[in-house]
Formats: C-alpha cells, structure tokens, sequence
C-alpha cells in the first residue's frame, strides 16, 4: 500500500518496480549491479484514485505516459536500490498529490476606471505625435 494523503491509499497490485543497469560511468558497480529503480504504475486500472484526477494526472505526467495508460517512473540517482525504490515512489506520490489539486476556476475581471482612463490620455497622446510628423501645408 502507497499512501497517498488521508484519504487515498494505492494498493501495490498497481505499482511494479523493477530494476535495471544504470546509465553513465561507475565502472563495475554499474555493469553488475541493477541499481536502477523502474517503477510502473497502472493508472488506468487503478479505482483509487478519482477520474478527475486521472485527466489531470496524465497532462502531468506528460510523456513516462504510455499509450496503454500506465507511467514509468525512474530513477538512478542513488547507488543503492533501496535509495532510488524511495525516490520512486516519493516521485509518484508527489505526482498523484499534484493531480488531486483540482485547480481554482479563473474568473476574468474587468478593467478599472483608472485604467480605462489612462489608456484613452495614451492613445491621444501618441496621436498628436504622430500628427506632427504630417507634412505641413501652405493652405493652413
């Protein structure tokens, strides 16, 4: 079970993690040793969490999202697998608790009267300018 906040808990039926070779140098540590942690998580299968934050979670999650509604999740930012198995999960956890943020609805606002004001002395303003710049006439 990963606990998500108070009130959503995911069962590990939906979270695997795998490890794999790491990536760059470190000489033999790297190549015997599958210190990477690769999580998978089955978002689309997964009642847990809310179907509203299913949508928000798969624009987050941006492209670890597969096309069979899973996401990938990495990490070999640690030498040891218990370090970077943390560093998993706590990424998931995070992402998870982003989506279940729903988002505060914009309410557009209308311009003061100050401002209204100030953008018409403006405008006038850059209009006689420009009329100075005409060519002047004898018949004026």
């Amino acid at each position: 079970m990963l606990q998500i906040n108070e009130k959503i808990t995911v069962s590990r039926e939906y979270i695997k993690i795998n490890f794999i070779r790491s990536r760059g140098p470190g000489g033999q540590n790297v190549n015997k040793v599958n210190t990477r942690a690769q999580l998978t998580f089955d978002m689309k299968g997964c009642p847990e969490v809310p179907p509203a934050a299913k949508k928000r979670l798969a624009v987050l999650a941006g492209r670890r999202l597969t096309k069979l509604g899973t996401i990938i999740i990495e990490s070999d930012r640690f030498r040891r697998q218990k370090d970077n198995r943390r560093e998993v999960l706590y990424r998931l956890r995070r992402l998870i608790c982003r989506a279940l943020v729903q988002p505060k609805p914009r309410r557009p606002t209308q311009p003061t009267a100050a401002s209204k004001r100030k953008k018409q002395e403006d405008k006038q303003h850059r209009s006689r300018i420009k009329s100075w710049r005409k060519k002047v006439s004898l018949d004026d």
